[in-house]
């Protein structure tokens, strides 16, 4: 039995790269990958080297084709984490906020109804924006719910199931609720779908947290719209969480933990070139890294100060990473600097190694993209691994 799967946002093919990991089944009929405002579009091209140039591979806005996407089983994507916020129109429709993508998405959704949905997300989302918690992703569930569709999320760190990385990222799966499928899944009390049944808990073993956190629960039809939710619903979603018939129920978990792997065994065992190696700059590698309380200014005049705790320099091998940004390998905070395994020397991690943190093939990105968007691609990338739990869970659920 085949799954037929589209991928939105695509990048450099992380979601193809686990589900097809996971099982042949998963058959991609249709991808898109589109960088607004760069004349040479990197990630696709690297798309195209490993899966084909094909007329189902597509560079364009998605704006401009979602037209034409084929019937599928499964949409997955993931897409920029942006303000949600809608309004109503003249016409008294509702309008969602210019260049969002979500929008996007949920036309699609509208227009090819496939069986299931993943999407992946940072994990802020679940509590965005700031001055009206958990708006943004109210929205986004109260959208599927009103296109007959359950929901079911977790934040999960891939370090707590086995992986080298540090990443904590939301991921939603989403299953029209006329189909057996969903049926399978949710026709349990919603604790037990978050702890036991879902999808996400089959692929992600948790128990409820020790902790003493809130329930967070209730029911989306109390607005009227998403007008109305957009301008007076707020909440603080937990980290699993489900959604059906508009009624929506939420607690915190924690990892059943799968021993992650150390940074350590990703690093190259034999020394690298030169240029990964810090010559220069060793101060401000050091101010960068450690703890600092700087006076700053508002600008209403007010001072305050600026405090950050400190980084391990050079990092601790024997931990998984931290997670990896989009400016790994630039004079940043944020940056891993680690200690040559050959040398001893202190250096940058490898574009190989970065691919290697988020479970790619070495060299995977090597197709012709300068150095610095190598970086820039598995910053913006998620862990395959990860997918390709959850691809083995669709499939079981799906047989």
């Amino acid at each position: 039995m085949s799954i037929k799967v589209v991928e939105l946002f695509a990048g450099v093919g992380g979601f193809r790269v686990g589900l097809e990991r996971s099982s042949d089944e998963f058959v991609f009929v249709w991808a898109n990958q589109w960088e607004p405002g760069k004349k040479t579009q990197h990630a696709f091209d690297c798309y195209v080297k490993h899966f084909g140039n094909s007329v189902s591979h597509v560079n364009e806005d998605i704006s401009k084709v979602k037209d034409q996407i084929p019937d599928h089983d499964l949409l997955v994507g993931g897409f920029p984490c942006q303000d949600y916020s809608v309004a109503a129109t003249g016409a008294k429709g509702i309008q969602g906020k210019k260049g969002v993508l979500w929008w996007e998405i949920r036309d699609i959704v509208e227009n090819k109804r496939p069986k299931m949905l993943l999407l992946e997300n940072v994990d802020r989302l679940v509590k965005s924006p700031t001055n009206q918690r958990g708006r943004d992703f109210g929205i986004m569930l109260r959208s599927l719910s009103d296109l007959g569709y359950t929901v079911e999320w977790r934040v999960i760190n891939a370090a707590d199931y086995g992986n080298a990385q540090r990443r904590r990222r939301v991921f939603i799966f989403a299953s029209r609720n006329d189909t057996e499928l969903s049926d399978k899944l949710y026709a349990y009390e919603k604790n037990v779908i978050i702890l036991e049944s879902g999808l996400l808990a089959k692929s992600f073993p948790c128990v409820k947290s020790t902790k003493k956190t809130r329930i967070v629960s209730g029911d989306f039809a109390e607005f009227a719209d998403l007008v109305q939710m957009s301008e007076g619903f707020a909440e603080s979603f937990q980290n699993g969480g489900v959604m059906r018939d508009n009624e929506y129920y939420s607690i915190e978990v924690e990892p059943k933990h799968e021993p992650p792997i150390p940074l350590r065994n990703i690093l190259h065992k034999e020394s690298v070139l030169e240029r990964y190696f810090l010559s220069s700059d060793l101060d401000k590698w050091e101010f960068l890294k450690n703890a600092k309380r700087v006076p700053r200014i508002k600008p209403n005049g007010e001072e305050y100060f600026y405090s950050e705790g400190p980084i391990s320099f050079p990092e601790n091998l024997d931990l998984p990473s931290r997670t990896m940004l989009t400016s790994e390998s630039s004079l940043n905070r944020s940056t891993h600097v680690v200690k040559d395994q050959a040398t001893g020397r202190l250096r940058l991690l490898t574009e190989i190694e970065c691919e290697r943190l988020n479970g790619f093939d070495d060299n995977w990105t090597n197709t012709g993209m300068p150095s610095k968007f190598r970086y820039f691609v598995m910053g913006n990338a998620l862990v395959v691994n990860l997918i390709a739990k959850i691809g083995k869970e669709i499939l079981n659920i799906n047989i």
